[in-house]
């Protein structure tokens, strides 16, 4: 365990290098930190800091860089992440509330996090597994034709027109919307299939087939809606970072789906941050990033994860601080639709 001058010396350094990209020698820590201690004296913690892995001297007279267990060491013992002004609070309320659905929601997150972070920003849309009904609406569209609509409480709307029916009576499509939300409002969607195969029994024997096709439609919907979705913005943002392997490695990790999904990890506390460094990340084209996270959610029911992923030389307080508030407001936003 390092005593709190080292602390202080690695802290300088992680400072100095995010700020600067330039690895940061003794002389440099004196002028610009007030760190109480002699240059001789910083030259030797440096050492110490060095010989314990959590600097690195990326070649001869030459400064040294943090190391991934320097950053981890750093992140773990940061006092404060830095909070957002409450100009940056406002701007952000403002515009994640304009939105008018979920896929906006998640669109606009996903702009306002690239552009607050200067990283890639990554929003797992909300689980399937956490999602209720929350309405199905039938809408007829002529005599052959019905629209259906199913939103749920996270905020999913999906819409389905079904052609070639043999006749559809307003008094049917009354009559199987009644019956569809009285059977399925507050229901999971994994517990939907379950409870459609007693509908069409409540159904009147002329009106089966309309039943039926609707009910054939809602669970392709349901099974297309299995594979969880992630959406990425401001991957422009790699071009101006630094990174020690090839950039490609980096952008063919994120345009796999799965890997996002298992980086971001299962929606845990809305009030959690998941910070990962380099090697930390299983996937080997992201060992020279790291991935911070947060869970977002309605109260205290996690529903998904955001985050952004970024070299591992980033601004890790304001960042996490970053990440922190939007899942946070997110949150507010689907609570209040």
């Amino acid at each position: 365990m390092l005593d709190d001058r080292k602390l202080a010396v690695l802290r300088a350094i992680v400072e100095d290098y995010v700020s600067t990209n330039e690895p940061v020698g003794s002389k440099a820590l004196v002028d610009r930190h007030s760190l109480g201690v002699s240059p001789a004296t910083i030259r030797n913690d440096m050492v110490s800091l060095e010989e314990e892995g959590y600097i690195a001297q990326p070649h001869t007279s030459a400064g040294r860089v943090p190391t991934d267990k320097g950053y981890r060491l750093f992140v773990d013992r940061l006092s404060t992440v830095k909070p957002l002004s409450r100009p940056e609070r406002r701007a952000i309320e403002t515009f994640l509330s304009g939105a008018v659905d979920l896929d906006e929601i998640v669109a606009r997150t996903v702009r306002l996090l690239a552009q607050l972070t200067r990283q890639v920003a990554v929003v797992q849309y909300p689980s399937l597994t956490r999602s209720c009904v929350q309405h199905i609406e039938l809408v007829p569209l002529g005599p052959q034709r019905v629209m259906m609509v199913l939103i749920t409480d996270t905020g999913r709307v999906d819409q389905r027109v079904i052609d070639g029916l043999l006749s559809v009576t307003d008094e049917a499509v009354e009559n199987l919307r009644s019956v569809l939300n009285r059977a399925l409002i507050g229901k999971w969607l994994t517990d939907v299939p379950q409870t459609v195969s007693t509908i069409p029994a409540q159904i009147p024997a002329d009106d089966r087939p309309l039943a039926h096709a609707v009910l054939s439609v809602l669970m392709e919907s349901l099974v297309e809606k299995r594979e969880e979705k992630v959406v990425l913005g401001g991957t422009a943002n790699l071009a101006a970072k630094g990174f020690s392997t090839s950039l490609r490695d980096v952008l063919e990790a994120l345009e796999e789906n799965v890997v996002l999904i298992r980086l971001l990890g299962e929606a845990a506390d809305p009030s959690m941050l998941t910070v990962r460094i380099g090697a930390e990340n299983s996937h080997e084209g992201l060992h020279t990033t790291s991935i911070i996270s947060a869970g977002y959610g309605i109260g205290d029911q996690p529903l998904a994860k955001l985050g952004v992923v970024g070299p591992t030389r980033m601004d890790y307080p304001g960042t996490m601080g970053a990440v922190r508030a939007v899942a946070r407001y997110v949150g507010q936003i689907l609570a209040g639709q």
